[in-house]
């Protein structure tokens, strides 16, 4: 008897269960269709923050070739700089090489003077 009980509960059971099983079914397929619905969602949005992103570091880039190549030029120009004032003074010096002693010594007793005080 207790064997029909139990077959007969299982049976209206999974009349119950089946109604259920399709609610259930119903809500996870509602849940599946939110997720790919953000997932999408969230995706234009990685996609939209990645090319930003990709344009920060191309602009960021661009700036620090275009400083260290301005910074690769300072080297070179101080050498000329440096020649050109080289240049010069030998010049004036070839030009008047008496006042250039003369003011040479004036500038080392000046110089000696300060530090003795």
């Amino acid at each position: 008897m207790d064997r029909t009980t139990t077959m007969g509960n299982l049976s209206s059971g999974s009349n119950v269960a089946n109604p259920l099983g399709a609610k259930v079914e119903g809500a996870a397929q509602a849940a599946h269709q939110a997720t790919d619905r953000i997932a999408e969602k969230a995706t234009a949005q990685v996609d939209r923050l990645s090319v930003t992103a990709h344009r920060a570091i191309n602009s960021a880039a661009d700036s620090a070739t275009s400083a260290a190549e301005w910074a690769s030029t300072i080297p070179d120009q101080a050498k000329q700089a440096q020649t050109r004032l080289t240049e010069s003074a030998c010049a004036s010096i070839r030009a008047r090489p008496i006042a250039t002693v003369a003011g040479a010594l004036v500038v080392g007793y000046l110089l000696g003077r300060l530090a003795r005080l």
